[in-house]
């Protein structure tokens, strides 16, 4: 089931970029439009887990701190949604889920450190290749061998690239 709706969310993504293109050519397709549906939903996810199975928080409690729908983190926790990317095993990912959670039980949610703590967690994640196939699905002109872009890409540690 997860395997189906994953390929339909990349399916649906490459159609409507081919649909703003006129000539139904693949259009500019940015490393961070391809991480808003496989990064970002698996960074939720996995505070979902943490703030559900660690903190004990129920459905509801998590929906209203990470101001998302209890539909959307029950997907989340039913393992539907926020799955693409395996990002259980990055070792250096556990301290950022950790701090962004840290922020959102002192309650200051819009806080810049919780934006840093997310864009820097995207970052690593990109930097580990673990979006490559899903830009290759998005966009099949890119090459893997030759696109080193989220490999190389060098934050400046204020959510900035240098």
């Amino acid at each position: 089931m997860t395997y189906v709706i994953i390929n339909m969310t990349y399916v649906m993504f490459i159609y409507f970029s081919k649909m703003n293109n006129s000539k139904g050519e693949s259009s500019l397709i940015l490393p961070c439009e391809v991480a808003v549906k496989s990064v970002v939903p698996t960074i939720k996810a996995l505070m979902t887990k943490q703030l559900m199975e660690e903190q004990g928080f129920n459905q509801e409690q998590v929906a209203e701190m990470l101001g998302i729908s209890q539909s959307a983190v029950s997907k989340y926790s039913r393992k539907i949604r926020g799955h693409t990317v395996d990002i259980e095993d990055v070792k250096e990912i556990r301290p950022l889920i950790n701090g962004m959670i840290a922020v959102l039980l002192e309650g200051t949610y819009h806080d810049e450190r919780l934006f840093d703590l997310f864009c820097q967690s995207c970052v690593l994640i990109r930097k580990s290749s673990l979006m490559c196939a899903f830009c290759v699905k998005s966009d099949s002109k890119i090459k893997l061998g030759e696109c080193r872009f989220c490999i190389s890409s060098r934050s400046d540690g204020d959510g900035g690239f240098v």
